[in-house]
């Protein structure tokens, strides 16, 4: 293979002659294809094609700007969203804060009031139990004086009935007539 790479290697090392066309030195293949780019880009530019291409290129910016324009938009509408539910957020921490404290003032309040009623109860029932004993001493006190005063007045009918005759009786009797 390498004596076949040397000897194209000899043999490129010769002269050779560019084809032209019409003997003109610059209708050589490369001028042939740069006179037909000439061609393509004067007949592109007759038909107007820059026109069409801007065209599609400006209507495709136009797109992008309307694209960006919509996402700018949804953008601020995000943020705006997100902003007031930032704020609602906030405001319902602060109701849950305003109604755990009320509800921490209500029970306070209860515990206090049940036990100012707890108290009220408690004196109710002492002063209750207290006029009770009160009353059941008065009961006995009063048992006592009635059972002295039969007990009395038994021993004085007795004793009145053995001294007293009945003419120590009519006398008495007259006295006190007299004495009226």
């Amino acid at each position: 293979m390498l004596e076949f790479l040397a000897a194209g290697a000899a043999h490129g090392a010769e002269h050779h002659e560019e084809a032209m066309a019409f003997g003109l030195p610059f209708l050589t293949p490369g001028g042939i294809v740069a006179l037909a780019m000439i061609c393509v880009i004067l007949i592109a530019l007759k038909a107007g094609v820059p026109r069409i291409v801007a065209k599609i290129l400006d209507d495709r910016i136009a797109g992008i700007r309307t694209q960006l324009a919509e996402a700018a938009s949804l953008r601020a509408e995000a943020q705006k969203l997100r902003d007031e539910y930032a704020r609602k957020s906030a405001q319902a921490d602060k109701e849950i804060a305003a109604i755990r404290a009320a509800a921490e003032k209500q029970a306070a309040e209860i515990v206090e009031q049940a036990k100012t009623d707890a108290t009220a109860l408690i004196e109710r029932h002492k002063a209750l139990a207290a006029d009770k004993i009160a009353a059941a001493e008065r009961a006995a006190v009063d048992d006592l004086r009635a059972t002295a005063a039969d007990a009395a007045a038994a021993a004085a009918r007795e004793l009145l009935g053995k001294e007293l005759d009945e003419a120590a009786d009519k006398k008495l009797v007259d006295q006190a007539i007299a004495g009226i």
